[in-house]
């Protein structure tokens, strides 16, 4: 017995190159995907339910139109720029984001970002682990409540373990069902408030009584997708071509997200919950029954997306198996699930201040240092840290807690943290000093030569 857990736990190297999913080295040639698989992925990873509780929280307290929906499009564009330009890099370098970070935070640095991105996404995973459980039973304090939320959580792990192939099979009908659901559930918002100039006023009247800044609006759309942005090469590296890599973001923020976001306000502002199931069971026993059973399917689609992005990324850090950490990860966001989804809100506003600024050094040692020009081969003699990145990350956190109002935190974290890192980095280059990559890339194309 015990021979068979080492044989589990041991990583086999060669296994995991020749996987369709290797977390140590870009993916080859033949493991790339077509475009109707990844494109079908994007919309599975996109409809994160998530998207309904942040339009329910935003239809809490601001105006409709064109608040609201402003809003919604700014924060899901300024996700779908992060993620695009992250995306890219996975399609050009076919790394996962544990492999990109090494560029920069060094082969011992980069445990810093990976670890703490881990521990976020795991977090994500949590979430959907609660939103199962509560799609069902409708309540925190039942029974029920725990058994359905452990059970979604050994669901999540289980279909996981078998890759982005497992992924694809749950995407389709999970996209299809929700996307049904949702169109219904818009309709019969408008109609039950008497049309749209009814349901207008009503989203006024609400607005007016617990309302938030424009700002803030923005602020908890970006935090509401803001990780999913910065490991968007976790799905791009898969990509044959350019323009696919490119697609994934639009079609995970500005369609997806953005439709969810739309429609879980207005199921916010008609019924006054800002849960999916709860308001679709107000429907009757038919169309709550869909709207359960879509739900169920997109918390499923997510728990498997949200799981195998720290898998792939603790994996490739710490050298494990995929199947090692696919048991560990899923149990941990299992644990914790059964306590965290119920401060959501909370969660992603603290995600909007502390991970921004820790994709913006990556961003500019990528496509302003190095001129898109990162070199796997060099993997080995890559620096240990680069104490500059990690500064500019925490310099950008600590910059969101002094925000005005009138600036959106998120957005002034991650500016802050690439100013900071171009500036040491070009600065350190007129002394004749090489930061990070640098040190080691001939071909680097930057003041320093």
């Amino acid at each position: 017995m015990m021979d068979k857990i080492k044989a589990w736990w041991a990583l086999d190297e060669a296994e995991e190159m020749a996987s369709a999913d290797n977390p140590f080295a870009p993916l080859k040639k033949e493991q790339k995907q077509d475009t109707f698989p990844m494109l079908t992925l994007a919309f599975g990873w996109g409809f994160l339910i998530t998207g309904l509780m942040t339009g329910g929280a935003l239809g809490a307290g601001l105006p409709f139109w064109p608040d609201l929906v402003a809003a919604s499009f700014l924060g899901n564009f300024v996700n779908f720029v992060v993620g695009a330009l992250v995306g890219y890099m996975g399609f050009k370098t076919a790394c996962n984001s544990g492999l990109l970070y090494r560029f920069v935070y060094g082969r011992v640095g980069v445990y810093l970002p990976v670890l703490f991105l881990s521990l976020l996404i795991i977090g994500w995973h949590a979430v959907l682990v609660g939103a199962f459980g509560f799609a069902w039973a409708q309540s925190f304090d039942s029974v029920m409540f725990y058994v359905v939320a452990i059970l979604g959580g050994i669901l999540f792990t289980i279909t996981t373990y078998f890759g982005v192939k497992g992924i694809e099979k749950v995407s389709v009908p999970s996209v299809a069902v929700l996307v049904l659901v949702g169109l219904y559930a818009a309709y019969t918002n408008i109609a039950q408030a008497g049309g749209m100039d009814g349901f207008l006023r009503m989203s006024e009247e609400i607005a007016a009584k617990t309302p938030i800044t424009f700002v803030k609006a923005i602020n908890l759309v970006i935090g509401s997708w803001i990780v999913g942005a910065i490991v968007m090469a976790e799905y791009t590296r898969f990509a044959k071509k350019a323009w696919v890599a490119l697609a994934i973001p639009f079609i995970v923020l500005i369609i997806s997200q953005w439709f969810l976001q739309i429609v879980g306000s207005m199921g916010g502002i008609v019924s006054g919950t800002a849960d999916f199931t709860t308001y679709m069971l107000q429907q009757g026993f038919v169309i709550g029954g869909i709207g359960l059973i879509g739900m169920s399917l997109a918390l499923w689609t997510s728990g498997d997306a949200n799981l195998y992005l720290p898998v792939i990324q603790t994996s490739s850090v710490l050298r494990r198996p995929k199947r090692v950490m696919v048991v560990i990860c899923g149990a941990i966001g299992t644990v914790l699930g059964l306590g965290l989804y119920q401060h959501f809100i909370a969660w992603i506003d603290t995600l909007a201040s502390i991970v921004p600024p820790l994709i913006g050094p990556v961003i500019v040692d990528y496509y302003l240092c190095h001129r898109t020009e990162y070199d796997f081969a060099h993997s080995n003699q890559l620096h240990s840290w680069n104490v500059t990145a990690v500064v500019a990350y925490f310099v950008g956190v600590i910059s969101t807690f002094y925000a005005p109002d009138w600036i959106v935190a998120s957005l002034l974290g991650l500016v802050v943290s690439m100013v900071v890192y171009a500036v040491a980095y070009y600065g350190a280059a007129v002394f004749n000093y090489r930061l990070g990559y640098a040190k080691i890339n001939n071909k680097e194309r930057g003041p320093a030569e």
